[in-house]
């Protein structure tokens, strides 16, 4: 009988302890987007607003205050396979040394690199490191702008340094940098061009992972504050977004493709079902994540150098 209380006192413990946790340590309120410094691009960070999904409440982050309306915790999402920048083997003396970080990661923006779609993808990591070329040297971005790129075979790279795992500060949409993603479709995706499954669901997948810390509904919508009055809004004007949007919801672009463009009601509801596990991340092979993918691994096979068509725009 004392062994059968002890379990059933465990057991209690085990529900509610979890529960009352967040109630402790609930603040007052909660800063969900910040950048880490006063050199962060842009200055001053997009802000994170209350609406119909949650702020950030990652690990180590504050919860939502008392009597918040939403209150969503993170679901864990398998981390998707992703080729780092030692495996494409990208130039670490052209870029800026210091990354730039925000509190989380709270909407995707998604476009297109506007470089041929007949590639190889073998020879990808050349187009990878001709587009850092032109986007440090040529743009003065200090790195690639886009904080990951993803191929027509559904193979996902790593662009702008400072940690795949992490909330690096990109420079991809202009206004809306601070607090999201950027995640370049490789290629040209105007009217009539097909969307490779393959690419939509490692889209898909990333967005997911980067979302999930945060408590984002990769289907539902939040509200951004523009940084930079020639984004699409005015300097500290407070918008709606697609919690994933194209890069033409918030500046004045083509990027990335009506083709593309018509596809992301699609991702999105990928991203919500992998997010909720009802697919798995891995449903192709390139997806399968492994400590190779995290840590190094044999790169893939390069090309040598040789000049792309086109470069992204911010």
């Amino acid at each position: 009988m004392r062994l059968y209380r002890m379990r059933l006192y465990r057991i209690a413990l085990w529900v509610t302890v979890p529960m009352a946790l967040p109630l402790l340590a609930a603040p007052a309120g909660v800063t969900a987007v910040r950048a880490a410094g006063d050199t962060a691009p842009e200055g001053a960070p997009s802000v994170w607003r209350p609406g119909t999904t949650a702020r950030p409440a990652d690990t180590g982050r504050p919860f939502p205050a008392l009597g918040a309306a939403s209150m969503a915790l993170p679901r864990t999402v398998p981390r998707p396979a992703i080729v780092s920048r030692a495996q494409w083997r990208a130039d670490e003396t052209k870029r800026d040394s210091h990354a730039h970080y925000a509190e989380g990661v709270g909407a995707v923006f998604i476009h297109h690199t506007d470089t041929p779609n007949g590639y190889d993808c073998a020879d990808v990591p050349r187009t990878l490191r001709n587009l850092y070329t032109g986007q440090t040297r040529d743009r003065s971005w200090g790195d690639l702008g886009y904080n990951f790129l993803v191929d027509k075979c559904g193979t996902i790279y790593e662009g702008r340094a400072g940690g795949a795992d992490r909330a690096v500060v990109g420079s991809h949409t202009i206004g809306f940098n601070q607090g999201t993603t950027g995640i370049a479709a490789i290629g040209t995706f105007g009217p009539g061009t097909p969307v490779p499954a393959a690419m939509e669901h490692a889209i898909a997948a990333l967005a997911a992972w980067k979302l999930a810390p945060s408590g984002v509904d990769p289907a539902g919508k939040v509200r951004l504050v523009s940084t930079n009055g020639k984004s699409r809004y005015a300097k500290g004007t407070s918008a709606e977004f697609d919690a994933i949007s194209g890069h033409r919801d918030g500046f004045a672009t083509n990027c990335p493709g009506d083709a593309l463009i018509a596809r992301l009601p699609a991702i999105r509801r990928l991203a919500a079902d992998i997010r909720g596990g009802n697919i798995p991340a891995a449903r192709f092979p390139r997806l399968a994540a492994s400590p190779a993918d995290a840590v190094g691994g044999p790169p893939p096979r390069m090309s040598p150098a040789g000049p792309v068509r086109g470069q992204s725009r911010p």
